[in-house]
């Protein structure tokens, strides 16, 4: 069986804290996303969110599992009634909706795994957007390459 391994299996990749390995990128008005992993055969991404004190993200419905992680500061849902802190984990379920919320002076970053599609909607509860990895993947490339930095291919995994 190693030899099929030795054949077949691929390797893990690695991406250092540093920015040169994946930048901050913008991601609406108060928050940014440094992009960890791109995985097209699964439709799975994984990523850190930074949302700056007083953001939110708009109302949003995952269609696959989540997990997530709190690295710094603090963030909430505005239809639960817990509060994440750093070191506490969350896992969300397809078909979840909800609002992201950090009231935390210092913002938040946590650390995401997502699986399918986010579905992002109005204030009227209409569909506005719907995010992919291959969106995820464009957001990334998209902004290295309008800001002349490197691709990643660790990335991809």
């Amino acid at each position: 069986m190693a030899h099929r391994i030795a054949e077949y299996g691929l390797e893990g990749s690695y991406v250092s804290a540093s920015e040169k390995d994946s930048p901050w990128v913008p991601f609406g008005d108060s928050a940014f996303i440094r992009h960890l992993a791109f995985d097209v055969r699964t439709n799975s991404f994984c990523n850190i969110l930074w949302v700056k004190s007083g953001g939110q993200l708009g109302t949003h419905k995952h269609r696959g599992a989540v997990s997530a992680m709190t690295l710094e500061g603090s963030f909430r849902y505005l239809e639960y009634d817990w509060v994440a802190r750093p070191g506490d984990f969350i896992t969300e379920l397809p078909g979840t909706a909800h609002t992201l919320v950090s009231d935390d002076p210092n913002g938040m970053k946590a650390v995401f795994w997502m699986n399918g599609t986010l579905e992002f909607y109005d204030d009227g509860g209409d569909l506005e957007q719907v995010f992919d990895v291959f969106w995820f993947i464009d957001h990334y490339v998209s902004y290295c390459e309008e800001n002349n930095l490197p691709i990643n291919q660790e990335l991809f995994v």
